[in-house]
C-alpha cells in the first residue's frame, strides 16, 4: 500500500482566533462530506458533529466539557466514512493532513473501541447523549443519540468507537500498522 495515495498533507493554515478554527472545521465537514469532532484540549476532551449547516460541540449539552478554543487545542479530528482530518500544533504552528481509505481496503484493519459510559440521557434536540460511567463518575457527551436506553438510562449497548488501522510492510515483510483513524460512532460490536 503507498500511503502517499491515501494520506495528504494540507497547506496554508492560518488559525489565529476561535472565529478562524470554527470556521476552518465547518470548511472541512463540508467539503469532505465528514461527520464528526474529537478535539483533546488542555482543558479536556470535546466531541462534536456537523448539523444544520453548523458545528456543534459537547459543551452545549455537558457542563464539564470544554469549548473548542485555538489557545487550549492540542489536536481534533473531524471524521466520517469518507475520510478524517486530522489538525495538530506544533511549536505554535498549525498543521494538518486528510487520510482516505485505499479503494481496496484490503490493508485495513477495523477496531471498535469501547468508549467510557454505562448509562446515558439523550439530548435529542441537540444530537448528543450525555454519557457517564456507574462505578468511575467519568463524563462526556457523544454526538450520537442512536443508543437504546433502559428504563434507568443503563445503556442496552455500549458506544464503540470505530477505527481503521493501516497495515503496511517493511522490506522483510514484517507487517505494522502505519496509520490510523476514525471513521464512525455504533452500539455495534
Amino acid at each position: 500500500m503507498n500511503i502517499l495515495n491515501i494520506c495528504e498533507p494540507i497547506k496554508e493554515l492560518s488559525l489565529r482566533t476561535n472565529d478562524d478554527l470554527t470556521d476552518w472545521i465547518e470548511a472541512q465537514f463540508k467539503e469532505y462530506n465528514l461527520k464528526y469532532l474529537l478535539a483533546h484540549a488542555d482543558d479536556g476532551v470535546i466531541w462534536g458533529h456537523f448539523r444544520t449547516g453548523k458545528l456543534s460541540t459537547s459543551n452545549a449539552v455537558l457542563e464539564q466539557s470544554p469549548p473548542l478554543r485555538i489557545m487550549t487545542l492540542q489536536q481534533c479530528r473531524i471524521f466520517g466514512k469518507a475520510g478524517e482530518v486530522l489538525l495538530w500544533n506544533t511549536n505554535n504552528t498549525w498543521n494538518a493532513r486528510l487520510l482516505f481509505d485505499p479503494p481496496d481496503k484490503k490493508h485495513i484493519i477495523e477496531e471498535r473501541q469501547l468508549l467510557w459510559g454505562t448509562h446515558g440521557k439523550k439530548r435529542e434536540p441537540e444530537g448528543f447523549t450525555c454519557l457517564k460511567d456507574g462505578s468511575q463518575g467519568l463524563k462526556h457527551a457523544v454526538p450520537f443519540t442512536e443508543i437504546e436506553l433502559e428504563n434507568d438510562g443503563k445503556l442496552v449497548q455500549p458506544v464503540r468507537l470505530v477505527v481503521h488501522q493501516f497495515i503496511d510492510y517493511d522490506d522483510d515483510g514484517l507487517a505494522r500498522v502505519t496509520l490510523s483513524r476514525l471513521v464512525d460512532l455504533t452500539t455495534e460490536g
